[in-house]
């Protein structure tokens, strides 16, 4: 028994791991903003990624390309929706938002799985994941407006962001949902290899068309960090804590995002905390424990 629970506590260290890259990440966008365009940090951290994984994974998927061949556009869809989309709208909202409403907008994600799910999975919502939506949106827009009723109506470059966060956001939720509709029985380091592989391929034409910017002393350390962390060992670590803990106790780490940015980006940037920060980001937070609870259809 000791030795289990031993295990379980280990186990709890993964998805702490990943939430921490993840919203040392967000910082890292913000922070590499000024320096480098979304396209051309977005494209250099899959192709490091790619550059670091082939020597390991080229030969399995060669191996197994019987078996991936009939989900190519299955990968095609979940890369373009998970890497290209989201990523390439975050690294965008980062010119106009902070961190600390991105890391908050992001904890959204399970809320929108919610919503999506409806609609994709035909999954009836419960009365509890109705009212937590509702609620946690309107903790959303509460931070939007900056704590002032409708101001994100005309608060300019501030809204832009966040509201290009919250789409990237819905694209990621989506992302979730067809995984988990799909059930593409692949190895899940394949699957992220080939949906990298296919990331590389979407931003050809993008960089093709918009360029790309150089390498240099201000962003070469942002982009290794966005290539190996959030992009290798982050994916790694949730993975091993799903098989560990299961998607539901994992998945509650989440709600840590919020938190963490806010801690790094104060940190490091010395972006404020700010009242309507806590109490919008509380209502988020209170809005998607409602979610989960569990209850009769509706």
């Amino acid at each position: 028994m000791t030795q289990q629970h031993k295990a379980v506590w280990w186990a709890m260290v993964l998805p702490l791991a990943a939430v921490f890259i993840w919203s040392l990440n967000m910082t890292v966008t913000r922070y590499v903003a000024d320096y480098i365009s979304p396209i051309s940090i977005s494209f250099y951290r899959w192709v490091l990624a790619l550059l670091i994984l082939s020597p390991f994974l080229l030969p399995k998927v060669k191996a197994a390309w019987p078996e991936i061949r009939p989900h190519l556009g299955h990968f095609a869809v979940l890369s373009a929706l998970g890497m290209v989309l989201y990523q390439g709208l975050a690294y965008s909202s980062a010119h106009f938002t902070t961190a600390t409403n991105m890391g908050l907008i992001n904890a959204f994600i399970p809320i929108f799985t919610i919503i999506v799910g409806i609609f994709v999975l035909k999954i009836r919502p419960t009365q509890a994941a109705v009212l937590g939506s509702l609620l946690s949106f309107i903790g959303l827009m509460y931070v939007m407006a900056q704590g002032q009723g409708l101001h994100f109506l005309t608060v300019g470059d501030s809204y832009i962001g966040d509201l290009l966060m919250l789409i990237a956001v819905f694209f990621y939720a989506c992302y979730g949902v067809l995984l988990k509709k799909w059930q593409i029985q692949i190895p899940l380091l394949l699957s992220l290899y080939i949906q990298i592989f296919m990331a590389c391929l979407y931003h050809i034409p993008l960089v093709l068309y918009f360029g790309l910017d150089s390498i240099n002393s201000h962003n070469a350390a942002s982009i290794v960090y966005a290539g190996i962390f959030p992009s290798i060992l982050a994916p790694f670590f949730w993975m091993m804590a799903v098989q560990q803990l299961g998607p539901n106790r994992s998945s509650i780490f989440m709600n840590l995002m919020p938190v963490f940015t806010a801690i790094v980006a104060y940190l490091w940037l010395g972006e404020a905390w700010t009242m309507y920060h806590s109490i919008g980001g509380g209502i988020i937070l209170l809005g998607i424990i409602w979610a989960q609870y569990p209850g009769r259809a509706k």
